[in-house]
Parts: structure tokens; sequence; C-alpha cells
């Protein structure tokens, strides 16, 4: 009899064996915001010598996603680190944090929870050095300007922001200001 339940469950057995299964590891470029953030949270944790035990982690994780902006706090917001956030699973950051797991790993757990984690992406950097300010559009131009923290009041037209991005790159962009000829 034990012959007879070997043969049936041999093949069974073999099939289980050859199927590949979905890996949940992450790929090149997937979860570029959450490793990025919480790497470098990690790292300041470090720096500033705090206390690895989750509730400290996790009280040090709201204060750092109070400060972010951009991606980095829509990341924050789906982590439920926000005060506006809807669902709350901050204790997924901090608890694996607080026993140094790798970024990249905590990144894994939540992107099985909650997909649209590891869709964040940083928008791509526009070289100031190079790029033509006319051939951008308005819209660029004034996230420019929101990255240094400036508005433009009274901006009516496209060149008025061009006007207030090269008034105010010597500030926030020397190294740039510097080798742009146009100017």
């Amino acid at each position: 009899m034990d012959a007879v339940r070997i043969a049936v469950l041999l093949p069974t057995l073999v099939l289980l064996v050859h199927v590949p299964r979905a890996s949940s590891a992450l790929r090149q470029g997937d979860c570029e915001v959450c490793i990025s953030f919480l790497s470098r949270f990690y790292q300041s944790l470090k720096d500033k010598n705090v206390e690895f035990s989750s509730a400290v982690v996790e009280k040090e994780l709201v204060k750092t996603c109070n400060e972010a902006k951009g991606k980095e706090n829509r990341f924050c917001y789906y982590i439920g680190a926000t005060s506006d956030a809807a669902t709350k699973i901050t204790n997924e950051v901090s608890k694996p944090l607080s026993h140094h797991i790798p970024a990249e790993k905590i990144c894994e757990k939540l992107k099985k929870q909650d997909s649209q984690i590891c869709e964040l992406k940083y928008d791509k950097q526009i070289d100031l050095s190079t790029v033509d300010l006319k051939k951008l559009k308005v819209k660029d131009l004034k996230k420019i300007l929101d990255d240094w923290g400036e508005t433009c009041k009274g901006c009516a037209e496209k060149s008025d922001y061009i006007r207030k991005i090269n008034e105010l790159m010597p500030k926030y962009a020397p190294n740039a200001a510097n080798a742009r000829t146009d100017l």
C-alpha cells in the first residue's frame, strides 16, 4: 500500500519542485523612494545614537516624515506616518528597523501589503548648468522654484519664471550658475 501512495505522490512532488515560484525579491529600480528614504533614515538613527526600540524608531519616523517633501512625503502617507494618512502600518517599518533589518527587505514586505509604495519614483533632476530654460514647460520651471522653496509671485508668463530662476540660481545652484554662458 505504501508503494502505491509513493507512486501517486511522486509525480506531484517532482512537479512542485520544478514549478517556478513568483519571486518576491525586488528588481533593479523597484521601491526607489522606499529604499532610499529608509536607508537614510536608518543611518540618521545610527548617527544620533538613538535606542533601537520599536517605539523610539516609530517616534523618530513620524518626526522625520513631518519634514518630508515630494515623493518621500507620499511614501510617509502610504505607511501612515503623516497626520492625514488613512491607514497606519508604521510598525511594519519601525519594528524591523529596530532589529536592523535592511531597507530592501522592509520594502519587499511593504510591497506585498501595498504595491503603491514601490511604484514611487523620484522625479528626474534637471541639469541647470546645461538645460535651455526656454524649452522647459512652465510646470517644470515652477518645480525648480518649488524645490528651492521659492515662489514666483506676480509671474504671468514663462519669461517671468525664467527671469526668477536666473535671479535665484546663484543662491541655490551656484555651480550651475557659473557654468551657464547665457546669463
